[in-house]
């Protein structure tokens, strides 16, 4: 399966707010924090990757899991565009030389009190990573055929506050993405299988 980019990037929205959302079957009745995350794919000539963090294990919000670049809107940020690009900057060192926007993914809002918006790039090599031990653990690439291959979407469950909860995952050797990042991924997926995204090449 080959991931063509003109094509992923057909069925993007060109904007962040086009009224679209998805999210979590267990949305509590809490207030929602607005915060942004950049989804980003690396241009590797053997094919096309996901770069992603570890965060860490003492971070208050999903510690120790795996997620994309990105946290909480600051007063300051003009779009979620700025949010995504300042915290790949602040968290793993990524240039915003090195990135080119996609598009956007529709709002994800989650179970824990989030409304994320998913900001879509391209990411052009070389590219060298700094990344700030206070909030990432470890940075990484994963094959993007791999994570938009429906044999490896996973369901899982777990009990938490009083119901059985219900979650995407995409486990990928010692690495568990699950939750907001797997659905952000399964977004994606869903997005390129309706419009006809993905060929056989490659």
């Amino acid at each position: 399966m080959k991931i063509d980019i003109e094509r992923l990037r057909a069925v993007l929205l060109a904007t962040p707010d086009e009224g679209e959302v998805v999210q979590e079957d267990w949305i509590a009745d809490i207030p929602m924090t607005p915060a942004a995350v950049l989804v980003p794919i690396v241009l590797r000539e053997d094919g096309h990757t996901l770069l992603m963090t570890r965060r860490a294990a003492h971070l208050k919000d999903h510690p120790g899991q795996v997620s994309f670049p990105g946290g909480h809107v600051d007063e300051g940020d003009i779009s979620p565009l700025h949010t995504a690009l300042r915290e790949a900057e602040e968290e793993v060192g990524l240039s915003s030389e090195r990135i080119s926007l996609l598009g956007y993914l529709p709002e994800y809002r989650t179970g824990t009190g989030f409304r994320v918006t998913p900001v879509v790039a391209q990411v052009s090599p070389p590219f060298d990573l700094r990344t700030d031990p206070f909030e990432v653990d470890e940075v990484f690439e994963v094959p993007l055929a791999f994570v938009l291959d429906p044999a490896n979407h996973k369901q899982h469950s777990l009990f938490y506050r009083g119901a059985m909860r219900h979650f995407h995952a995409i486990p990928y050797g010692d690495y568990f993405i699950w939750g907001a990042t797997a659905g952000m991924i399964k977004t994606l997926f869903d997005r390129l299988s309706a419009q006809g995204g993905f060929s056989q090449a490659g």
